[in-house]
């Protein structure tokens, strides 16, 4: 080997710089994003039927929708919600399923039933992914132009402008108006010339027409004829005659004769502001793969060169690049502020700059091909990725301190003028190097056959840090001795022995305290575990726990309810109160506000929407706080509102994973009045709990209704039928769209409707006019009835099964011993046993993804049994090792519980990782034992002193470059923070028990197989 490396060190040399330097290209070419790019499979059916009453929208859209969804095959549940005229079908499918077939699948099986359904009825299907959500989200407003001039701004100027920039997915537009043509038709006049609204709309349809009736060859030249009668304006439209009544001598009069005729915005039944002044939204979605702060920047760029006119100003609402960024900056500063801190141990104990100068450049040639790794694997910069670079770092220095260790040691060791071969030396370490890199890898293994969001987020985080290990493995056996080789001198060895002084004591002191341990071996490892095993215990009883971290995102999303079927005018009365609170908020930035749409879409009531507020970066209050602080005052001063808050990345994951509360109980029966009725118990009991908050009864109205019921025998006597009174009454209060006109690249919609005097109030529907075939005019009052329904609520069910979920979020309680008080008290309800009670929420992940990770732990754990097996071929080296290893998660229990840190799905990650950097370090241990020799407590003894240095160098390094992380400093950097806590606490204890109770654990079971041996 020795002769193989010196001859080809050449080439070696020459591939660690070229694959260093294709890392650092590959590392300018990764895309940036906020997560690893994850299939959601969830798909979404949006549902639009016009005007139409919630029980009947049920009854003949959504009910038949569910039934053909639910025959697709792979379909694991179907959630709906139907409002009034529309509603919304959510499938959930099994992870790992083919999403793009799974899509296909849904449109095609809405295709069959669509003949079978009322006329007119629309369906949107789109996958659930990150890209509902904006990447970026701009705001126009405007002093000089109203809604329908910004709006028309963003439509035609923007949208083409910012859909060509690459990786965008969409460019949506909330807000303003589109604008539209009115025909405000006066009945009077009507009625004069005996006319109905409907022979109105007749003419303006069939006066709007462009005909091709054939094409002619003449002269050369190939001709299309066109039979033209084009509107173009409102002239245009003015002019179309209608002829005046039925009889034969019957006059003719123009429509501008008997309609006002004028340019007005559509009907529009929401409401968009930004910063307290009415505004066009611009929301920008980004590709899954495409890079966010390249894309960000790109449309920036764009924008700068839009030309936009001078009063029209351009506001930024949600920018999630500055979390990107934020992130990235957290864990690039925590990687350097590590490797200073590991380079600050390595020359504490080896007193050696060579040695210093060594690490420095192997750590940076690792995460470049750490970088090309990723690369080729068509991943990207992430919060995951980049915290697996950030957690890699002391491992990766690990591997390199080892080595160089035993090489100093070796350097010592040698006598006078007589200089070792590194090579040689490094041979010796090739074993447990590799034992010890196998360790921490093998852990990562089962998350292979993890599905779900656990799965996604850290399959992207094990896949960074086994690429990291591996080269490190490779660097660390075939690089570093050939850089001692030629490098390290006697000088390095007698600055080690200086540091020898340094750590003279320590090894004395375990020297003094491992003889009288391995004295009475049993009684001290029953004593040590004991002791850790009562500590485990009761950190274990006492912590909390949660699903995802927490993080501050430097906004979030303020969800409101309004009184159900408040006007809008009165929703935005509130809002408008509830908006001078979140302006006197010192943290606030600024904010954007939809009233019936969301920021995700959705199904959305004009009572009901959503705030974006953006917080000021740098120091302020935690966004915790700001949050409380502004729901609180918000619920003491704007009585009427319902509050929710949540930061958007929560939002986000619970709108993919169809679990957008932390809290959600699910109340199934057939009884709708019992089931209402439950509802509303357990929303108050739950809401008496301390720490839950924001609790919503589910019980979503719609909105009041007016009934115009048709007296049929009155209507036939007046030579009507129903339809025909549905129609004239539709078309004289909401209006028909009887035409288009074509101005520009736009299509424009001709309504014709009543004036808005005579339709804006519900009293005066009784005075409308219908008119008969024969031109018989009656007033309505005389066959209908009008009347007011109030409260027609929402309906949902799942899988096909009526149900209502009541929900909330908690504060200042963790999610574990939340949910625990919610099940007590709504068991304490005893509830009609016709009613069934299901929990689903964040509580429901919480539970797969904790039995999932749990499954990853155990087998993590027989790995590195099989692994430990496989090198030593000693079952008491195994038992001992896996001991020491189940002891120190008594230690990552303690220091969650100590520092107020949930046992999420973060900190249990780090716990399996525990699982294999202790192993690692007991393969260290291990090394120094010579094979097949009796082990003893002297031998035992030595081994502990050989491996003292390097053992406390590799959890000092491991310890130091995750305390930036463990910390949390930096925006973002919340992520990975649990994941290194539980690491420091495991290997700050793990480490010491490698060298003492592992040790007494081998003793005991060795002395225990030889006594049964004779």
């Amino acid at each position: 080997m020795r002769e193989l490396l010196q001859r080809h060190r050449r080439s070696i040399w020459l591939s660690v710089f070229l694959i260093t330097l294709a890392g650092l290209v590959a590392a300018t070419r990764l895309p940036v994003t906020l997560f690893p790019h994850i299939d959601y499979p969830r798909v979404v059916v949006s549902i639009d039927a016009g005007e139409r009453d919630a029980a009947q929208m049920a009854a003949d859209i959504t009910r038949p929708a569910e039934i053909a969804l639910r025959e697709i095959p792979g379909v694991t549940q179907i959630r709906s919600t139907t409002s009034r005229g529309s509603a919304e079908v959510a499938i959930s499918f099994d992870w790992g399923d083919d999403m793009v077939a799974a899509t296909l699948a849904t449109q095609g099986a809405l295709a069959t039933i669509a003949p079978d359904l009322p006329p007119g009825t629309r369906f949107s299907v789109r996958r659930s992914d990150p890209t509902i959500f904006p990447v970026l989200g701009i705001s126009l407003t405007s002093n000089k132009r109203d809604g329908v001039a910004l709006e028309q701004l963003a439509q035609l100027k923007l949208r083409p402008l910012l859909s060509t920039v690459p990786g965008v997915a969409g460019v949506d537009i909330l807000g303003g108006s589109t604008p539209e043509i009115d025909v405000e038709v006066d009945p009077a006049r009507l009625q004069s010339l005996g006319l109905t609204i409907t022979d109105v709309t007749t003419a303006l349809g069939s006066a709007n027409s462009v005909a091709a009736v054939g094409k002619i060859e003449d002269r050369h030249r190939l001709y299309l004829a066109l039979v033209e009668d084009r509107l173009v304006n409102e002239a245009d439209i003015a002019a179309i005659p209608v002829k005046a009544g039925t009889a034969p001598g019957a006059g003719v009069a123009t429509l501008g004769q008997i309609a006002t005729i004028r340019r007005a915005p559509a009907p529009a039944w929401t409401k968009v502001t930004s910063n307290g002044t009415d505004a066009v939204l611009v929301n920008i979605r980004q590709t899954p793969t495409a890079d966010a702060v390249k894309l960000v920047q790109q449309v920036d760029d764009r924008l700068k060169g839009a030309s936009l006119p001078a009063d029209v100003k351009v506001s930024v609402f949600y920018d999630q690049s500055e979390l990107v960024t934020g992130a990235a900056n957290a864990v690039r500063d925590a990687i350097l502020l590590g490797a200073i801190l590991a380079g600050v141990v390595l020359f504490l104990f080896l007193r050696s700059w060579r040695l210093m100068v060594i690490t420095a450049a192997l750590l940076p040639a690792v995460l470049a091909a750490t970088c090309l790794a990723l690369y080729a694997l068509h991943m990207s910069f992430n919060m995951m990725t980049l915290g697996g670079m950030a957690a890699a770092v002391g491992l990766v220095v690990d591997d390199a301190v080892v080595m160089l260790e035993h090489l100093m040691r070796r350097l010592q060791e040698a006598e006078k003028d007589e200089r070792p071969s590194m090579l040689a030396a490094a041979r010796e370490m090739a074993k447990p190097l590799f034992g010890s890199t196998a360790a921490t890898i093998v852990v990562f293994l089962p998350l292979a056959f993890i599905s779900g969001v656990t799965g996604g987020f850290f399959k992207a985080l094990a896949v960074t840090m086994t690429a990291a290990l591996v080269v490190s493995l490779l660097y660390a056996r075939f690089v570093l001795p050939i850089i001692a080789d030629r490098w390290l001198t006697e000088k390095d060895a007698q600055a080690a022995e200086k540091a020898d002084r340094f750590t003279g004591a320590l090894g004395s002191r375990y020297a003094w305290a491992a003889t009288r341990a391995f004295a009475k071996p049993r009684m001290f490892a029953a004593i040590g575990t004991f002791a850790l095993i009562v500590t485990g215990l009761f950190a274990w009883t006492h912590l909390e726990s949660g699903f995802m971290p927490v993080m501050d995102e430097g906004g979030f999303v303020l969800d409101y309810k309004a009184k159900s079927g408040a006007a809008l005018s009165d929703t935005d009365r509130l809002l408008r109160q509830l908006e001078k609170i979140i302006r006197e908020t010192p943290e606030v930035t600024g904010y954007s506000r939809r009233t019936g749409v969301q920021l995700g879409g959705g199904l959305t009531e004009a009572d009901e929407g959503d705030f974006f507020i953006r917080l000021k970066s740098g120091s302020r209050r935690p966004i915790d706080e700001v949050m409380t602080e502004i729901r609180d005052k918000a619920q003491a001063t704007v009585p009427g509102l319902e509050i929710e808050t949540v930061q958007l990345m929560e939002d986000l994951i619970g709108d993919l994973t169809a679990v957008p509360q932390p809290i959600e109980v699910k109340l199934f029966g057939d009884d709708q009045a019992q089931l209402a009725e439950a509802a509303g118990k357990v929303a108050e009991t739950i809401g008496k709990i301390g720490g839950v908050v924001e609790v919503q009864d589910g019980l979503r109205v719609a909105g009041d209704a007016i009934i115009i019921k048709v007296d049929r025998a009155a209507a036939a006597l007046a030579g009507l039928d129903p339809d025909a009174v549905a129609k004239q009454v539709e078309t004289q209060i909401g209006g028909t769209v009887a035409t288009q006109i074509l101005s520009g690249e736009q299509v424009i919609d001709v309504r014709v409707r009543l004036p808005q005097e005579l339709r804006q109030r519900a009293d005066a529907l009784n005075a409308l006019t219908v008119r008969a075939a024969d031109g018989r005019a009656v007033a309505l009052r005389a066959i209908a009835q009008v009347s007011i329904a109030a409260g027609q609520r929402q309906i949902t069910r799942e899988d096909l099964a009526p149900f209502i979920p009541v929900t909330a979020r908690l504060e200042g309680e963790d999610l574990g011993s939340g949910i625990k008080e919610v099940q007590a008290a709504v068991a304490g309800l005893h509830l009609p046993s016709t009613i069934r009670v299901d929990y689903g929420g964040l509580y429901a992940q919480q539970k797969q993804s904790f039995s999932d990770l749990t499954t990853v732990f155990v087998a993590a754990l027989l790995l590195s049994a099989l692994l430990l097996t496989l090198l030593y071929e000693q079952w008491a080296f195994t038992a001992a090792v896996i001991g020491t290893v189940l002891l120190s998660t008594a230690a990552v229990f303690a220091g969650l519980w100590l520092t107020g840190t949930e046992l999420d799905i973060s900190a249990l990650m780090g716990l399996t990782m525990v699982v294999g950097m202790i192993t690692e370090l007991a393969i260290f241990y291990l090394a120094e034992l010579v094979p097949d020799a009796p082990v003893d407590a002297a031998s035992l003894l030595e081994a502990g002193k050989a491996r003292l240095r390097p053992i406390v160098m590799s959890a000092l390094i491991a310890i130091l470059t995750l305390l930036p992380l463990a910390l949390g400093i930096g925006r973002g950097s919340g992520l990975q923070k649990p994941l290194a806590t539980a690491i420091i606490f495991g290997l700050a204890i793990g480490a010491p028990l490698v060298l003492t109770i592992l040790p007494t654990l081998v003793l005991v079971l060795t002395r225990r197989r030889q006594l049964g041996e004779a």
